[in-house]
């Protein structure tokens, strides 16, 4: 008789034993859900990072429009035919012309540092402390040689009309431009 309830005993037990396993891991993952979802982004961050569409149908030439992308400004401006064609001239003066540094996307690796000639994108921030530089499009307005730009006024670096910094500047590197593309004409969308 002892054998019969030596073999109960032990089925009983086995069966315990693995209830109170899935039990205790069960519990070990209810318990462990809210420290992970603490790890993950909030719902603010993940709005503040999300793509912004925006409305240029309203830009006219040689204005800037501010908008705000991952916490950042960012500037779209509406370029002149005459800007356009001087930002295609070679230009000693700058430190990278051709904008072969990696910090913008491919597509920005050309005279505009746009998709179109006639827009510009680009995140507000000056390269060399953060500042934010000021816009002044018009020819002369800086100096008798200046083309139009944008210059920081923490620090004095200069930029031309695609965001591309001036030789011996603090700033070591052109304006960001941040990933984006048209849906249509006058509808782009920044961060996607």
């Amino acid at each position: 008789m002892t054998d019969q309830n030596d073999d109960i005993d032990e089925q009983r037990r086995k069966f315990l034993k693995v209830g109170a396993c899935v039990l205790g891991g069960a519990a070990v993952v209810a318990a462990s859900y809210p420290f992970v979802k603490a790890l993950g982004p909030t719902e603010s961050t993940e709005a503040k990072n999300a793509p912004v569409t925006v409305d240029i149908s309203n830009l006219h030439e040689n204005e800037q429009l501010a908008i705000q992308w991952r916490g950042k400004p960012v500037w779209i401006i509406r370029r002149t035919a005459a800007e356009i064609a001087e930002l295609v001239k070679p230009n000693a003066d700058l430190l990278d012309p051709n904008s072969t540094s990696d910090q913008q996307p491919a597509f920005a690796r050309n005279p505009y540092r746009s998709l179109r000639p006639d827009i510009l994108v680009l995140v507000g921030v000056c390269t060399h402390l953060g500042c934010i530089p000021n816009f002044f499009p018009n020819a002369g307005s800086i100096t008798p040689k200046w083309e139009g730009g944008f210059v920081c006024p923490c620090h004095g670096s200069r930029y031309d009309l695609s965001g591309r910094v001036f030789k011996n500047m603090p700033a070591p590197l052109n304006l960001l431009v941040p990933p984006y593309h048209f849906i249509d004409e006058h509808t782009l969308v920044i961060g996607a």
